[in-house]
């Protein structure tokens, strides 16, 4: 067993009907001058947790009025990029474990 405690990073966004949802940030990257991270919906339900597993979403760090916001990606393209390096190093950490 590890002696190292695991802690999730935990983020709360609010939507644009003042909904909060929280997710927990698994990695994040830099690329282009702009910071990426990869979230996952945090659940109180179990089984909903479960169900979403495969799930992630990649959000973008924009600075509005001197605050930090985090943006879904719209552009496909771009989106597609990003997924495709986050993916890669899902893998290859879940291969050193």
């Amino acid at each position: 067993m590890s002696d190292k405690e695991y802690e999730a990073d935990l983020i709360t966004l609010v939507d644009d009907e003042n909904k909060e949802h929280t997710f927990e940030i698994i990695d994040s990257i830099e690329q282009d001058d702009n910071v990426y991270y990869a979230l996952i919906p945090v659940y109180d339900d179990t089984e909903q947790q479960l169900e979403s597993a495969d799930e992630y979403y990649i959000f973008q760090t924009v600075e509005e009025n001197g605050e930090e916001l985090l943006v879904e990606v719209e552009d496909e393209a771009l989106l597609d990029k990003l997924a495709e390096i986050f993916e890669s190093r899902f893998e290859e950490l879940f291969d050193e474990e």
